[in-house]
């Protein structure tokens, strides 16, 4: 899509809401205060949103589609299936194949150091990541794992990167510890046959290990400092936050909306996301998945360039982001208020 020729026909902004409401003696509307409104008849603006239906991280944007939140916001909104890692979805949206989509802020940090053109507008949730070993495991704790075999997507991967963060925290050199790399769907047979000697990664297929082989978990995403922290993102191209403020606000509230829905009503956003697994996980399970993520988290502005200058600042310990950043300055750039 040529981004040259988005259009701001279709969008009032609160701004100019406000001055028509004072100049004509009124008080604007309650319903519009909050939010940037799409003017009624216009055409919808359209967008293109990467997604990948291999994680229930993206559940929220089946339930935006299907439950009318994009359309509330005059968004005609095109999915584009993604099936590689989180950094080839950034550099789709940094490249403007994509307008925006959801992925896992960890996995992004590095690349947006180093200059990718795409803002973070919200952070959707937090929870997806687990720790896993067998039960008669001499693992009981995060400071256990040094000089063990771990199970990890690849030296990158934003999993390792936080259970990394976490030993560091803990006064082990992350180099200590065996960090493997696995195809995900690999994990429970490398722990079964011992190659391994607990496995780190993301739902639902952590989940589903533990459930299905009564592995126990040594720990998740969700724990101390972390437990009220994202760890997946709505991106946005930082051409579109420029240039249609407007759009790049109505995008980040259907996407609000569709977490508080789903965090909401796990069920429901289960079946109406469980169809699209390849690997056909039941929408029971996807339910109880989601129950066990905080898909209402949202965060925004100051808020999500505290977290994000948080995980800078972890970063740096382990040696992911240069020594020398500047975190304050950098959760700045790359997380603009798009809902003012």
């Amino acid at each position: 899509m040529d981004k040259s020729s988005i259009h701001h026909a279709g969008f009032v902004s609160r701004r100019r809401l406000l001055q028509v409401a004072a100049a004509a003696g009124l008080s604007a509307p309650l319903g519009f205060m909050g939010a940037r409104a799409w003017a009624q008849g216009a055409a919808p603006r359209k967008f293109k949103i990467a997604w990948s239906p291999t994680a229930v991280c993206q559940s929220p944007v089946s339930v935006a589609l299907e439950q009318g939140f994009f359309d509330r916001y005059g968004l005609e909104v095109e999915r584009i299936n993604f099936s590689g890692s989180t950094d080839q979805l950034l550099e789709a949206i940094a490249t403007g194949h994509a307008d925006g989509g959801i992925g896992m802020a960890l996995r992004w940090f590095k690349p947006l150091e180093q200059g990718f053109d795409v803002k973070l507008a919200v952070g959707t949730h937090g929870g997806c990541m687990r720790l896993l070993t067998a039960r008669d495991s001499d693992i009981r704790q995060v400071q256990d794992l040094r000089g063990k075999r771990v199970a990890v997507t690849d030296q990158a991967s934003p999993v390792k990167n936080f259970f990394a963060i976490r030993v560091a925290q803990l006064g082990i050199d992350p180099e200590e510890v065996d960090w493997r790399q696995f195809p995900q769907d690999l994990f429970g047979e490398a722990l079964r046959k011992g190659e391994v000697d607990a496995i780190a990664g993301d739902d639902p297929l952590l989940y589903t290990l533990r459930e299905d082989n009564d592995l126990q978990e040594i720990a998740t995403n969700l724990e101390h400092e972390y437990a009220n922290r994202t760890c997946c993102v709505l991106g946005l191209g930082g051409k579109l936050v420029r240039e249609d403020p407007d759009a790049a606000a109505a995008i980040t509230r259907a996407v609000i909306d569709a977490q508080r829905w789903t965090a909401a009503n796990p069920d429901e956003s289960a079946r109406i996301f469980a169809p699209h697994i390849p690997s056909k996980v039941p929408a029971e399970r996807v339910a109880a998945i989601l129950r066990s993520h905080t898909h209402g988290h949202a965060s925004t502005g100051a808020k999500l360039r505290e977290e994000v200058a948080g995980y800078a600042t972890d970063l740096k310990t382990i040696k992911v982001l240069n020594p020398n950043l500047d975190v304050q300055k950098y959760a700045a750039a790359v997380v603009p208020d798009v809902l003012v």
